[in-house]
């Protein structure tokens, strides 16, 4: 009987091409939105802030599965965290927090100008409004922080008629400077925000909100962006997507945030975004 030695070299390579081939499926929903080696586009400022209103405006509702990695003293519930979140226009959220056994951290609800907070496992329930911080304290913070991280998944905050944007390029990169004109901010010469495009298909890809005295108070960066939910009527968002791309919903599923103060970091890793559908009257929780 003959034996017949493959060559490893041979070996090798038929096992790269097994690898890609499991492979490419998953490389083709992470990352392409930013890394895809398209050209970069042009875009006026106009052009920008009409998306920024659109991808806000065809986010109604939401739902998400996603886990946290804290460090630092943001929340005073561990390192780590399963979450869970819900959405509805024009601004109620609801965040849930487990242990990776299940046991329940935390539930925040927020609409309009009021907030639900519960602590399970330290017995404290809190409710007012975002006008008055000074009654959760220092937990104000942290979930304001919070707030601002989902706004990435959401749909990046508009740019309001209380505000006023400036358009700077910087390399691959579009850069909107967003002033206030009304409120605590309006004196200012610095930006309240500043919100960063990447130029390939002109998603937000980094934002800053800074305080009146321009420091910053939290830094989102997204990353992992993929397709989400059913095709939508294209409008302002044919700028990004251009001819013969998948029209859905562009969300990412990794989020990092710094807190600007110093106090820590929390990474969000989404395993599950659903847009736009409907909610039950308990998911989205009570105020």
């Amino acid at each position: 009987m003959t034996v017949t030695r493959t060559n490893p070299k041979r070996r090798l390579f038929a096992l790269c091409l097994l690898l890609a081939f499991i492979l490419s499926p998953l490389a083709g929903c992470g990352l392409f939105a930013t890394r895809d080696g398209g050209p970069l586009k042009q875009a006026t400022l106009q052009e920008l802030t009409a998306l920024l209103m659109e991808r806000q405006a065809a986010m109604r509702s939401l739902k998400g599965l996603f886990s946290a990695k804290i460090t630092g003293g943001i929340l005073p519930i561990g390192q780590r965290v399963e979450g869970a979140v819900f959405y509805q226009q024009p601004d109620a959220i609801r965040l849930r927090g487990f242990t990776a056994f299940g046991g329940e951290l935390f539930e925040f609800v927020q609409a309009d100008d009021a907030y639900r907070l519960r602590l399970p496992t330290m017995g404290r329930e809190l409710n007012g409004r975002r006008s008055e911080p000074e009654r959760m304290g220092k937990l104000a913070r942290a979930f304001q922080l919070s707030v601002w991280a989902m706004s990435g998944v959401i749909g990046t905050t508009a740019i309001s008629p209380s505000e006023r944007a400036v358009l700077i390029e910087e390399g691959e990169r579009y850069r909107l400077d967003v002033y206030a004109t009304e409120g605590h901010h309006a004196a200012a010469s610095t930006p309240a925000r500043r919100i960063w495009f990447d130029r390939r298909l002109l998603v937000v890809v980094r934002e800053e909100r800074l305080s009146p005295t321009g420091d910053i108070e939290a830094t989102m960066q997204y990353d992992d962006f993929r397709p989400v939910g059913e095709p939508s009527v294209r409008g302002a968002a044919q700028v990004a997507e251009g001819p013969g791309r998948d029209d859905r919903l562009l969300r990412p599923f990794k989020i990092s945030m710094k807190d600007g103060q110093g106090q820590g970091t929390v990474q969000v890793m989404f395993h599950e975004i659903i847009p736009n559908v409907p909610l039950q009257p308990g998911e989205i929780g009570r105020v």
